[in-house]
């Protein structure tokens, strides 16, 4: 790493930072967690983002793997081993958003329009496997676009799944005044842990947003399931705002769930200023359940492709 690049990351929490720009969309990558801190439309904020000084507030923009949200007292069972995860959201007892989103990532190829990012995950007591964790992030006239590829670099099976923590947002206009449509048939309960004990259908309740509603008061921390998907198999979640700018993000068919949060318990001047979407390719507490992991064979990798654009 050059001098200039290494004063950088002495003074930024999240390390070096990478620009990518083309045809209005310009977006910053940053080395600690290989995520997204800002991505803005001819000049407009798509998402909210953090400053260079800060840590990723509320885990903005981050890459939530080899498990996303949250598993009970860190704990699980694979390959008829118990496991023991570090319990890195001590008030709740949980082990949340997996192991790679305050490491450093290293670039691979970067472009004006796009950088390539990868992360080693080494075996650890609580998950022995190792993983080569890639991310390609671009940006286009079409908006910012990630293309993930994991590989299992180990020689047995291994549990697996990804997520990815945008809040996005429509400059101006208040959370509770967005439109927001979320094409999913169920959604997960929870208890006070934040850990699903059950499903519900959304149909004739205050969260279904299948057609599209606005948001009012209504809270949200909250994972959708069933979604229905588009012709391309892929699926996508919308916000409006009433005069008629918004925000898509979509993910392709490795994303079966999407994870909605209304900002709710984020800092003062955060608290309900965007919403968090996320694609998940399993629901929370999923190495206990089983639901949706991937089983990652020796040598195999698992590719997923999601994006964000401005309506």
């Amino acid at each position: 790493m050059d001098t200039a690049a290494s004063a950088q990351l002495s003074h930024a929490p999240s390390g070096t930072q990478w620009t990518i720009r083309s045809g209005g969309q310009e977006a910053v990558i940053v080395e600690v967690g290989g995520g997204v801190r800002t991505f803005t439309a001819d000049g407009r904020d798509v998402v909210a983002g953090f400053a260079e000084h800060e840590h990723a507030v509320g885990s903005a923009g981050q890459v939530l793997a080899p498990w996303p949200n949250r598993i009970r007292d860190g704990q699980y069972g694979f390959g008829g081993e118990h496991r023991q995860l570090p319990l890195t959201e001590p008030e709740r007892h949980n082990a949340i958003h997996g192991l790679v989103n305050w490491a450093r990532w290293q670039v691979v190829d970067e472009r004006a329009d796009s950088v390539t990012v990868a992360h080693d995950l080494v075996p650890q007591p609580g998950y022995p496997w190792p993983l080569r964790l890639q991310t390609t992030w671009s940006v286009s006239e079409a908006g910012l676009r990630a293309e993930h590829v994991v590989t299992n670099t180990g020689d047995t099976v291994a549990p697996f799944g990804l997520a990815t923590h945008p809040y996005v947002l429509v400059p101006g206009v208040a959370v509770d005044e967005l439109t927001l449509r979320v094409p999913a048939r169920s959604r997960l309960l929870v208890d006070a842990r934040l850990l699903p004990i059950g499903a519900a259908r959304v149909a004739g309740t205050e969260y279904d947003f299948t057609e599209g509603r606005r948001l009012g008061a209504t809270v949200l921390d909250t994972a959708f399931g069933e979604v229905d998907t588009d012709a391309d198999g892929g699926s996508r979640v919308e916000i409006t705002a009433p005069d008629g700018r918004g925000v898509t993000v979509w993910a392709d068919a490795s994303f079966t769930w999407w994870q909605v949060y209304s900002s709710d318990t984020l800092p003062a001047d955060r608290l309900r200023k965007a919403l968090a979407i996320e694609p998940m390719t399993c629901p929370p507490d999923a190495f206990r359940s089983g639901r949706d992991v991937v089983s990652l064979e020796p040598g195999s990798s698992w590719r997923g492709t999601w994006g964000i654009r401005a309506i």
